[in-house]
């Protein structure tokens, strides 16, 4: 009876370790959001990686360091958090929020290429969700138009570059050159009211667009959203 009653206990020591060691990488979480929702992004980002110490395989601990990392501009650190929650994540609305977010941070480095394969992802998990659609169609607008632009770019460099060989050769031969006629600031400075211009009425009709296909949508929805912790 002594020998059943030890053997009982110890089963009993044993399984209530375990329950302690399960709930651990959960109290980290908590103390995590508690931080993070009191902005203090860096001992949040500590809390975090303590959960993913104790649970490695935890998706949501993944995500919300992400969330934490992506709020200090640790954003290529962030990115490899959030891809891991999307490959561990079970639940699928979760999983579109991990790919939305690296979506959000490749469109604010104009990687739009990777922005609209993480967006194509994550309307793979949750294809209602506008918001995601929306910046979806918005880097596609801006991919189309992204090489060239950078063909404008370095047809100005040229140019400038031949004004420079002109200007040198000029002031070689002691003439005289006014500064002001080999300014590029004006035509570049027009440029950009013009592409502003074009993208702005471009969302304006993406949005009508989007909300003629949501019919709850009253309101326009912004073009990035961080998606918020868990």
């Amino acid at each position: 009876m002594n020998i059943l009653k030890y053997i009982l206990i110890m089963f009993a020591l044993m399984a209530g370790l375990q329950t302690v060691e399960a709930q651990t990488d959960r109290q980290h979480i908590r103390n995590g959001n508690k931080l993070y929702r009191e902005q203090n992004f860096a001992k949040a980002e500590t809390e975090y990686r303590k959960a993913l110490g104790r649970n490695s395989r935890n998706p949501q601990a993944m995500y919300n360091l992400g969330c934490a990392l992506m709020q200090q501009q640790k954003d290529s650190a962030a990115i490899v958090q959030f891809e891991q929650a999307g490959k561990s994540e079970k639940a699928r609305i979760r999983k579109a929020m991990a790919y939305h977010n690296i979506g959000v941070i490749c469109q604010k480095h104009r990687l739009y290429s990777e922005a609209i394969e993480a967006y194509k992802e994550s309307l793979r998990n949750n294809p209602t969700d506008h918001e995601t659609r929306y910046n979806l169609a918005l880097c596609k607008h801006l991919a189309k138009n992204q090489p060239k632009n950078n063909e404008d770019k370095n047809k100005q460099k040229d140019k400038g570059n031949n004004k420079d060989k002109k200007k040198k050769q000029k002031d070689k031969q002691g003439q005289d050159q006014d500064p002001n006629k080999n300014k590029p600031e004006q035509p570049k400075e027009q440029m950009s009211k013009d592409n502003a211009e074009q993208l702005l009425n471009y969302a304006i009709q993406e949005e009508k667009a989007t909300q003629q296909r949501m019919k709850q949508q009253q309101q326009q929805p912004q073009r990035r959203r961080l998606q918020k912790n868990w």
